[in-house]
């Protein structure tokens, strides 16, 4: 027993030198971690036509629903779209909706992306086509597209600004 440890001793006592040995408390200061979140809920006033669009982050589970058709939170089928503005009570205000194409058209028809969270992709509009279909607008070329309503595609809301 008495020479297990002996042998855990050195075996200790090499590691140490072998690492350095260095005992200093001259360590680097740790750097405060910040309070606030990573991704907080925005939105963006369009004030040209008194506008303000939910700017909120998109989860791996948005992204998923999206990809495979189905609906969770800001991504989904049209229905889904629907009851999601009108039921989210987001920065303070209950009175969301589903925007329409033109006004979707119009916020992407700029020269910069107005959006701190975005996705290049089809975002649905309350805008009705023909064949029992709604129009989708593609943020990266700003124009409409007619979409079937068991399609997902992405969410974002609007209210009045006034």
């Amino acid at each position: 027993m008495k020479k297990l440890l002996i042998l855990a001793c050195v075996s200790m006592l090499t590691t140490l030198l072998m690492a350095g040995g260095n005992t200093s408390s001259n360590l680097s200061p740790v750097e405060e971690i910040s309070k606030t979140p990573c991704k907080t809920d925005k939105v963006y006033v369009e004030s040209d036509v008194k506008l303000m669009w939910q700017d909120q982050a998109y989860t791996d589970a948005e992204d998923g629903a999206y990809k495979r058709e189905h609906s969770v939170s800001k991504a989904g089928k049209f229905r889904h779209a629907m009851n999601y503005c009108r039921a989210l009570n987001y920065a303070g205000y209950g009175d969301w909706r589903l925007p329409t194409s033109g006004e979707l058209t119009h916020i992407h028809d700029k020269q910069f992306n107005p959006f701190f969270y975005s996705r290049g992709s089809d975002f649905w509009s309350s805008t009705p086509t023909t064949a029992n279909r709604y129009y989708v607008v593609y943020t990266a070329d700003a124009h409409p597209y007619k979409r079937k309503p068991n399609e997902s595609n992405y969410i974002r809301c609007v209210r009045c600004a006034e």
